[in-house]
């Protein structure tokens, strides 16, 4: 499905963010809006979820990272917590349904604390879609930020100790190549919907130059023309890096 937005289809693929982040929130209220279990907007989310991914693939955005489920959300009811687990399960046995789609998954996060099925599935989906080079899909589940940086620091430290790696040899790259997203690039855009304004633990250290969006459409509602809408919002801004732009360079 190509962009809906006809100033997006005229833009230079080079323009597009190379990687899109998602905070995929409001599937709560949007279900007792309606007066419906919370499972309900776990559902539609999931299923809104699956269809942007088809989209970005199909607009040539190369890594999407949705935030499926924090380290704190096992503090909701358990109820809600294995409705969860249950829809990602379903997704996943989906996944092998389509595996023409050309989608790559990789998950974020500590994966023990899953359930066993989980951990197999995870484990097997990203074994089987890892030359699928249409889209990289990260599913942050059982993801904190904090948390992913201080596995990444421990694992650096263990290397100091068996000898592998000196304390000067620790880098910005290095330190990088210890993340879940290792290999990636830098989300350049981070979007979310349900109008809350903060981060949420959600990439920390990749998102130190992304651009965020904050849009007022509760995710199950969020639909291809609100990504199109943060996108041209991204497209709209001069990206600096702590630098100048050209106007300031002239005067």
């Amino acid at each position: 499905m190509a962009f809906e937005t006809r100033e997006l289809k005229e833009i230079s693929p080079q323009a597009l963010p190379k990687h899109i982040g998602i905070i995929m929130d409001g599937n709560g209220r949007w279900a007792k809006s309606r007066g419906l279990p919370r499972t309900a907007g776990h559902r539609q989310g999931a299923k809104v979820f699956s269809e942007i991914a088809k989209y970005c693939r199909d607009n040539g955005i190369r890594y999407l990272t949705v935030y499926a489920f924090s380290t704190e959300n096992w503090s909701r009811p358990k109820s809600e917590v294995d409705a969860i687990m249950n829809l990602l399960a379903e997704y996943l046995s989906d996944v092998k349904k389509h595996e023409e789609e050309n989608i790559r998954l990789c998950f974020l996060g500590e994966k023990d604390p899953l359930r066993e099925d989980l951990r197999r599935q995870m484990m097997d989906i990203e074994s089987r879609s890892a030359k699928n080079d249409g889209i990289t899909v990260n599913i942050a589940l059982n993801y904190g930020g904090r948390d992913e940086i201080v596995r990444a620091a421990r694992r650096l430290a263990q290397e100091c100790l068996d000898g592998k790696l000196s304390v000067q040899q620790i880098t910005e790259e290095s330190f990088s190549a210890h993340l879940d997203t290792s290999g990636q690039p830098d989300p350049d855009l981070i979007i979310r919907p349900s109008g809350e304004q903060r981060t949420s633990n959600f990439l920390p250290w990749q998102s130190t130059y992304a651009e965020y969006v904050f849009m007022n459409v509760l995710w199950p509602d969020f639909t291809a023309k609100d990504l199109d809408k943060a996108i041209l919002e991204y497209l709209h801004r001069s990206r600096r890096f702590g630098g100048l732009d050209r106007q300031e360079k002239k005067s």
